[in-house]
């Protein structure tokens, strides 16, 4: 077996595809099935029974990366921070436009998302749910 493919090339595709993965069916522990039985049957189908050993390495390396990618998504659609456009500070009100801080909120130009931060998030997100709809 080729060391750079071993060492270097199956990792970073099992990175990436294990990013892609966690994204589409979002569940860590179902990617690392998925990635398990992939490289399961490319052990006896092409390699021998050592691969079986980097196998699982793949195996758990794509778990890691699932749960870091799902622990990240978490931070950026729970974040509590308030959209920052430069010191013009956005906040989300609860229909999900933005509503600039420093001007009145008459204004109805302010309700232009141009800052990219995400503020027009669905509602149905449980923590945004949970925080502001009590008011």
């Amino acid at each position: 077996m080729n060391t750079l493919l071993i060492f270097f090339a199956i990792p970073v595709a099992t990175i990436i595809l294990a990013i892609v993965l966690q994204k589409i069916l979002n569940s860590p522990l179902l990617v690392a099935a998925t990635f398990f039985a992939i490289f399961l049957v490319v052990t006896f189908a092409a390699f021998d029974e050592s691969f079986l050993v980097f196998a699982i390495l793949y195996t758990l390396l794509a778990l890691i990366t699932a749960i870091l990618v799902r622990f990240i998504c978490c931070l950026i659609n729970n974040s509590d921070n308030p959209c920052v456009n430069g010191n013009n500070r956005q906040i989300c009100n609860i229909s999900g436009h933005e509503n600039n801080a420093n001007d009145s909120e008459d204004n109805e130009e302010s309700n232009s998302n141009s800052s990219g931060c995400g503020c027009n998030r669905n509602v149905t997100n449980q923590y945004f749910a949970r925080r502001y709809m009590r008011r």
